[in-house]
């Protein structure tokens, strides 16, 4: 495995993700910011945060398997949240934990999360980029 996830002592330890990723594969995937889009190019979930992180993850399990590669071999990711507030937590961790489910992995790299005022489309509530590394 490319990818070794890690919580060093001396940091908070958090169930949602790791502190550190550390990569030492030969490939480097960057996967665009995935938006709650159908293969369709159909808003899913439109108005619910869970769905659409769902299908947010959902897509990157698509395009990480394009490249040859499982949320085993993320590196980074990155979520932009409109208009973050804190109460939005449970229904973003219970689509991660869906997407978890149909996926049967448990992802927990280094995260980073930003609220921000708008995204591509009115509607869309999330968008999540990646960063993967694969051997």
């Amino acid at each position: 495995m490319a990818v070794n996830l890690v919580n060093p002592s001396g940091l908070p330890k958090i169930d949602v993700y790791r502190q550190v990723s550390i990569a030492t594969g030969s490939k480097l995937v960057f996967i665009a910011g995935q938006v709650a889009w159908d293969a369709g190019g159909i808003t899913v979930g439109e108005g619910d945060l869970a769905a659409q992180v769902e299908q947010c993850y959902l897509n990157i399990g698509t395009a990480l398997a394009e490249a040859g590669g499982s949320f085993d071999d993320v590196a980074k990711l990155t979520f932009y949240v409109v208009d973050w507030t804190p109460d939005k937590m449970p229904p973003l961790l219970e689509g991660i934990s869906r997407a978890a489910a149909k996926l049967g992995t448990t992802p927990v790299p280094p995260a980073t999360l930003l609220g921000v005022a708008a995204l591509d489309v009115p509607g869309h509530l999330v968008e999540i980029e990646v960063t993967a590394v694969l051997d």
